[in-house]
């Protein structure tokens, strides 16, 4: 279906539906990368930015993805949208999120060099160390630009040099987005279906639901791993995710997330 005849239907399904089950039809009908690329945008459009979107999405995917949402995004909205970030957002947040975008890690290196590993885990416990603070750039560099397989390697070093984890590091030294950020970054490297099955989860637990991460999680993932996600949400939380959507969820938008997220593991 050509792009603008999609646009057309969304925006009649727009008039036709209504809350939560207009937002997670809507999303089903970008295709991947345009919907990603929304999302982004949605979360920078207007007063406030929602962070949280942005971080999720530019932490989780891998580079040649990232390539594709920022295709997308110019296309959709004519902007860059590594430019739009840099507008939207300051300081630290700014730079990794940046360097984030730019994709500078290598998605496929197999190979770690152990004394290269070291220097690392040693360059970060320094820069944690750091009397006058910690030397937040080091940080970033380091989780930014490394391979998942390297970084393994940084942090079972970092934990050994420094008696405990590069979580805790990351904790006792920023605080706010930037935080948030980091983290996002190690939950990734650690086990990244992990990390979906935690936003999964706490898009529900507790007192209402946040359904916009709780559809973006979903759909985004629903063609890529979601089954994989579906059995670590298990394992990490003792019930099935569509159990937990039949607690949190009602009507028609029950049933649309029950499909797609299909039979129980």
């Amino acid at each position: 279906m050509a792009w603008w005849k999609a646009w057309d239907l969304i925006e009649t399904l727009k008039s036709e539906l209504s809350a939560k089950f207009e937002r997670l039809i809507i999303a089903l009908m970008y295709t991947p990368y345009r919907y990603e690329a929304k999302e982004l945008y949605d979360a920078m459009k207007g007063l406030g930015t929602r962070e949280g979107v942005i971080i999720e999405i530019l932490a989780s995917r891998t580079k040649k993805e990232l390539q594709e949402i920022m295709k997308a995004y110019e296309e959709d909205y004519w902007s860059s949208l590594e430019e739009d970030i840099q507008a939207d957002t300051s300081g630290y947040l700014e730079r990794i999120l940046v360097c984030l975008l730019q994709g500078s890690r290598d998605d496929l290196c197999g190979f770690v060099d152990p004394g290269l590993a070291l220097q690392d885990a040693q360059d970060l416990y320094a820069a944690g160390e750091k009397i006058c603070g910690a030397d937040e750039m080091k940080f970033i560099s380091i989780l930014c630009r490394r391979s998942a397989t390297h970084l393994m390697r940084v942090f079972e070093d970092y934990e050994r040099i420094a008696s405990k984890s590069i979580e805790d590091s990351i904790k006792s030294e920023t605080h706010g987005s930037l935080e948030e950020a980091m983290l996002t970054v190690v939950k990734c490297t650690r086990n990244l279906h992990s990390y979906f099955a935690e936003r999964i989860y706490y898009a529900m637990k507790g007192a209402g639901t946040h359904d916009g991460t709780l559809i973006r999680n979903i759909v985004s993932r629903s063609e890529i791993d979601l089954n994989l996600i579906k059995c670590r949400f298990k394992e990490m939380y003792g019930k099935t995710l569509s159990s937990m959507i039949m607690e949190d969820t009602s009507s028609d938008y029950k049933n649309a997330l029950l499909n797609l997220v299909g039979s129980d593991p």
